[in-house]
Order: structure tokens, then C-alpha cells, then sequence
């Protein structure tokens, strides 16, 4: 932990040199790269470096157990090499739930992308993609207990590589090798998916087909389709995933079906349920135990500042794959190191 804040402080140093070079000279042109980037653009070059953490009160009926905790810190830092190379880094830091995972184990995704007109290429480390609007968020905003047994164990995390395709404004096609989230560390076992993107006036569609490898020649097949319509202020997710290992049972053994709705008020608030049913069959998949279930909860967010979302305050209440009726009441903030440098500068700058 000690050097992780050496290192914050060199990285904060090297933001407010930079920062104060750009009072001078706005203008910062960009390298030249072998794929032909232009040399008369221009692009901000000043990584831009946040920390998010939520705290908090959770109470667990079933247990009947409550306490104050954080639920994680994160670190992100993200920013442009050149006009079409960028980088992507998010860690966590520390979490309530400390398993001991040291090194790259809580690294959520590190990887360099190239981003084209019509295509991009990243490599490192990456999200699995799964077609699905619940398990596409960060998690510092979702609550777990209101989530599938899916959400809660699957191992999306993994190093690989992707291509994606833009054959219209809004539309995205991809496709995704990496090392399989059934593997548990074993080598030579790999994932493959195929995924869409496709953005309407009032609909928005995330679906994949994946293979998920767990043994040689053996794999678990995966068909996600996660919807998503939009009316106004009003939204509604509606999906569909399943798995298994043998393609006769793909859409009877193991699955999830879900109905999420929200309505945001304003810029001051949104108000959030989820209700699903689930049913836990793939050994495979390592749930802990099989059967059907039902999953729901209800969350109200609250943004106390007028035009600023990156603090929030939360009541959340859900029963999920742990069979408990859980409630979390706290608060989120997602802290712009950057932007705050900046503006101290530009103060300073404009006394």
C-alpha cells in the first residue's frame, strides 16, 4: 500500500507539470505512429486519473447481522498515446471482501486499444463479453445482493484480445479470444465470443454467443441477449442468458431471465428494480448449489449536488442468489484527481 502511494504522488506530480506546460502552449501535438496518425492533430495527452469508492450501512435479515463498511476504492487511469492508441487501467485498490489477491488479481481490465474509423483492435486485459446490460456495469454501481448468481461468480476478468467493427454510426461488431473464466488459472484453455451492439431511436441491443472452455475440446456454450428500450426518462432492460456444456440442454438447464426498470428524475435522482428468475444447473459453472430461484430488488439514488452525479447517495434493498433479504444504505463518489488538479491550476493561473 505504501507504494502504491509513492507512486499516486509521482503520477500527481507529473499531472501538474504537465498541466501547467499546457497554461503555456493549449495546443499539444500528437506523435506520429507507424499506422499513419496525422501529425496537425491535436489531442490532450494528460491521463485522466480518478477514485471511486462506496461506503456505507448493510443489514442482512436473514442473518440478522448489519455493520459499516466500504464495498471497494478503485483506481482508474485512462488517456491517448498517439491520435488512435489509448489505455485503459482500473484497480481496485481495497474491498470489504479482502481475499488476500495480490498483483494483477484485483486488476479489473489493463489494455492498450487502436481505434479506427471503422475498427478497433485492444489487447490486455479485458471484461469477457457476455451479452447482458446487468453484467455489462461497473460494479461499484450495481448491488450485489439484487444481482443473478451469474453476476456474483462468474470470473469476467481475463487477459486476451478483440476486434471490433463499425459498419454504421450505430452499430458494433466484435469478436473476442481470451483465456477461458473456466480455466481457474489452468493454461491452454481459451474463450471465444461473437457479440453485437446496435443502438435504435428507442432500443438497444447487447447480444453474444460464447464458448467457454473448460477441458480439452470441451466447452460450455453460451447464447446472452440483453435489451435494452428506452422511453424518455424511462428505461427497461429485458434479458436473456443461458448455458451448457452439452447444446441439448442450452435453453432448459441452466439460464437466467431478468426484467430491470428505472426512471431517472431529472439530474437528481433515479429509481431502479430488478426482478429475475434463475436456474442454477451447469455444474460446471461453479454456483455452489443447483435449482431454480427468484431474484429481486428495488434501489432509489439520490445526486445532492445540482449538475455533479459523481456523488451519490443510495437506499438499496434486494433477495438474491444468497436466499437473504439485504439492505445497503450509503454513499458513492467518483473523485476526478485530474480535473481537480486542473482547476487548482487554472485558479491559480487566473489570480
Amino acid at each position: 500500500m505504501k507504494r502504491f502511494f509513492v507512486f499516486l504522488g509521482i503520477v500527481l506530480t507529473t499531472i501538474g507539470s504537465a498541466v501547467r506546460a499546457q497554461e503555456v502552449d493549449s495546443i499539444a501535438p500528437l506523435q506520429m505512429s507507424s499506422w499513419g496518425d496525422a501529425k496537425k492533430e491535436v489531442s490532450d495527452y494528460i491521463p485522466d486519473i480518478s477514485l471511486h469508492t462506496r461506503m456505507g450501512y448493510e443489514h442482512d435479515f436473514s442473518e440478522r447481522v448489519g455493520r459499516f463498511d466500504g464495498n471497494g476504492l478503485y483506481l482508474g487511469i485512462d488517456g491517448k498515446i498517439s491520435p488512435h492508441f489509448t489505455y485503459s487501467f482500473y484497480h481496485c485498490i481495497a474491498s470489504s471482501d479482502d481475499d488476500g489477491i495480490f498483483g494483477f488479481g484485483k486488476t479489473q481490465w489493463l489494455n492498450v486499444a487502436y481505434e479506427h474509423d471503422w475498427f478497433s483492435i485492444k489487447a490486455g486485459k479485458d471484461n469477457v463479453f457476455v451479452g447482458s446490460f446487468e453484467y455489462d456495469g461497473y460494479d461499484i454501481d450495481n448491488y450485489y445482493f439484487m444481482n443473478s448468481s451469474f453476476w456474483n461468480t462468474f470470473d469476467c476478468w481475463q487477459w486476451g484480445v478483440s476486434a471490433a467493427f463499425y459498419p454504421d454510426d450505430d452499430q458494433e461488431l466484435a469478436i473476442q479470444v481470451c483465456n477461458s473464466p473456466l480455466s481457474f488459472g489452468e493454461p491452454n484453455l481459451f474463450a471465444y465470443a461473437l457479440s453485437w451492439r446496435g443502438e435504435w431511436d428507442c432500443y438497444e441491443s447487447y447480444w453474444t454467443a460464447n464458448m467457454w472452455q473448460y477441458d480439452k475440446g470441451s466447452y460450455v456454450k453460451s447464447l446472452n441477449l440483453g435489451n435494452r428500450f428506452e422511453f424518455d426518462d424511462f428505461t427497461i432492460d429485458l434479458e436473456y442468458m443461458t448455458r451448457a456444456a452439452d447444446i441439448k440442454d442450452i435453453f432448459t438447464k441452466d439460464f437466467t431471465l431478468m426484467l430491470a426498470p428505472a426512471y431517472e428524475f431529472s439530474d437528481w435522482g433515479r429509481i431502479a428494480g430488478r426482478f429475475g428468475w434463475e436456474r442454477c444447473g451447469e455444474e460446471l459453472m461453479d454456483y455452489g448449489y443447483d435449482g431454480s430461484y427468484l431474484f429481486y430488488g428495488l434501489a432509489a439514488e439520490f445526486f445532492p449536488i445540482e449538475d455533479y452525479e459523481d456523488l451519490r447517495l443510495h437506499a438499496s434493498w434486494g433477495h438474491g442468489y444468497n436466499r437473504s433479504h439485504i439492505v445497503n444504505i450509503g454513499v458513492t463518489w467518483k473523485f476526478s484527481l485530474t480535473q481537480t488538479i486542473k482547476d487548482i491550476i487554472s485558479k491559480r493561473t487566473n489570480r
